[in-house]
């Protein structure tokens, strides 16, 4: 049961993303560029989507009470590089990991930027010293 919940979330989350236009790098970039300089227009429709999920998300966070545990407080140098790198790729391709995936139905060109993703995910544990998966 706990495996259909999961991929019915995913299910859910793949076609929220494809509608709202998340999978369009077009679409994300003209979001991102708030001053329109790229090409003189902003595109704020991303807002929108953003402004929907984030109350859905806070309820759901409370509904889920102890089964969620508390987020981390720290903030040290891998918050901050994994952060500015993830910042950087969206930037760049107008994907983030979530849209990347999805993307490979609907647009191709996003194995350009999920393959080195998901090989990124694969080595870091090693560049790390993390190998066994534990966290602190």
């Amino acid at each position: 049961m706990k495996t259909l919940g999961a991929l019915a979330s995913g299910l859910l989350f793949g076609l929220g993303l494809a509608i709202s236009g998340m999978v369009d790098p077009p679409v994300v970039l003209g979001f991102l560029d708030f001053g329109g300089l790229a090409d003189g227009t902003w595109n704020p429709a991303l807002a929108g989507v953003m402004g929907g999920a984030i109350p859905v998300a806070f309820i759901l966070y409370r509904l889920a009470g102890s089964r969620v545990p508390p987020p981390s407080r720290a903030t040290d140098a891998r918050l901050i590089v994994g952060s500015a790198l993830f910042g950087l790729g969206w930037g760049a391709a107008g994907l983030c990991p979530g849209p990347a995936l999805e993307g490979w139905v609907s647009n191709p060109r996003a194995l350009l930027f999920a393959v080195p993703m998901l090989a990124g995910f694969a080595v870091t544990p090693w560049l790390t010293g993390r190998a066994g998966g534990a966290r602190s």
